[in-house]
């Protein structure tokens, strides 16, 4: 077993992520339809979870939510813990016309960037 404390663990990854309690808008399902304040929150949190339990303990839609981020949950093979994610901002704005790897004849987990940067190379061909 690996016990963790929910309320520890969420204070631990806002520090991890530069984040307090005092940047939380708020607390609630990832659609919106329930929501609390941070308060209330830390009451439902305070107590002790098995993280490697065999399923998921911790609500798997919750979220934290801050202006531009928030913290979601993730789980893999008996394991759960949050997610950092911050909302992208966009820089140069470049075009793009392809999103799909096979695209390419290059297999799996490509970026963006990578797709076009092979792209760019079979059209100098």
């Amino acid at each position: 077993m690996n016990k963790i404390n929910l309320l520890e663990e969420t204070l631990d990854k806002l520090k991890e992520s530069n984040k307090s309690s005092t940047d939380v808008l708020w607390v609630g399902s990832q659609d919106g339809h329930y929501a609390v304040h941070w308060d209330e929150f830390t009451k439902m949190a305070n107590r002790e979870y098995d993280r490697d339990s065999k399923g998921q303990l911790v609500a798997k839609d919750l979220v934290i939510v801050g202006k531009n981020w928030w913290l979601e949950r993730k789980g893999y093979e008996e394991s759960e813990w949050w997610s950092y994610v911050q909302l992208p901002e966009k820089k140069e704005g470049k075009e793009f016309n392809c999103i799909f790897t096979s695209d390419t004849d290059q297999s799996g987990w490509l970026r963006v960037k990578e797709i076009m940067e092979y792209q760019q190379k079979l059209s100098e061909k």
